[in-house]
């Protein structure tokens, strides 16, 4: 039997996110008219719809880019009212963005801790050997096959730059790992080797939100998924009583809530 659309509840220990009735517009666009969400703990939930269905609005809503004009989002069963994106960091919670925020002229090992360098001594000089360890350690715990953390971003793969942005994005946020699209430009080889990452971050206790027109992905890698359509969720399923078919024709309307 199918999960059935539902207003968040009262939380559980099982939920670690949940976003209530959230409501956001530019001007005269409502580009969310009442969204809802909630993660569980441990879990990878996956969010889908047509382009312009508020899953990215929503986003920004949950990681402190947008302040939402209505709705409730709590973690860990507190309200919380994110101003800026780093407020959300401070919370555990961290987005890989399409574009990974890299820089390329930088060495792995320097995007790590790029705004947040770690120092030692009297005069606070820069512990380059401590965050060489720290970016090398994260990689290898992920099981990620990248060249040593010397390496300038420049040189590497798509893939290989995509596990750097998400190695990265786990060892900030103990709590919550958001991936915008995370393989679209990727090619089948680099994907699985990605797709292996989000796996291996999900079984280290991390929360992981999906964003993916992948459906077939979706299967693959989440636990549930939430529907999206004209700024609000329109259905929710847990992906083991769910297809790639269903999730298409609940987002085109073809198929009821």
């Amino acid at each position: 039997m199918h999960t059935e659309l539902r207003q968040p509840s009262s939380p559980t220990k099982d939920v670690l996110l949940e976003a209530t009735d959230i409501k956001k517009s530019f001007g005269g666009v409502h580009a969310l008219k009442g969204a809802s969400i909630t993660m569980r703990r441990g879990e990878i939930t996956a969010l889908v719809g047509d382009n312009g269905a508020g899953k990215s609005t929503l986003v920004r809503c949950l990681s402190g880019i947008h302040k939402p004009d209505s709705g409730t989002i709590r973690l860990d069963g507190e309200v919380i009212n994110f101003a800026t994106p780093n407020d959300a960091r401070k919370q555990g919670m961290e987005t890989v963005q399409q574009n990974l925020a890299l820089v390329e002229e930088l060495a792995v090992w320097q995007n790590f801790f790029l705004g947040r360098e770690l120092v030692h001594g009297p005069f606070r000089t820069l512990d380059r050997k401590l965050m060489k360890k720290t970016a090398a350690d994260l990689l290898k715990n992920l099981a990620v096959n990248v060249p040593p953390v010397t390496s300038k971003v420049r040189r590497l793969s798509g893939g290989q730059r995509q596990a750097v942005a998400i190695a990265r994005a786990a060892g900030w946020g103990s709590k919550i790992v958001i991936m915008d699209e995370p393989t679209a430009a990727l090619g089948v080889q680099e994907t699985a080797k990605v797709e292996q990452v989000i796996l291996t971050l999900r079984d280290s206790g991390v929360s992981v939100l999906l964003i993916s027109h992948n459906f077939d992905q979706v299967m693959r890698l989440a636990d549930h998924v939430w529907v999206m359509r004209a700024g609000l969720s329109v259905a929710q399923r847990r992906t083991s009583e769910s297809s790639g078919d269903e999730l298409v024709a609940l987002i085109t309307g073809a198929k009821a809530n």
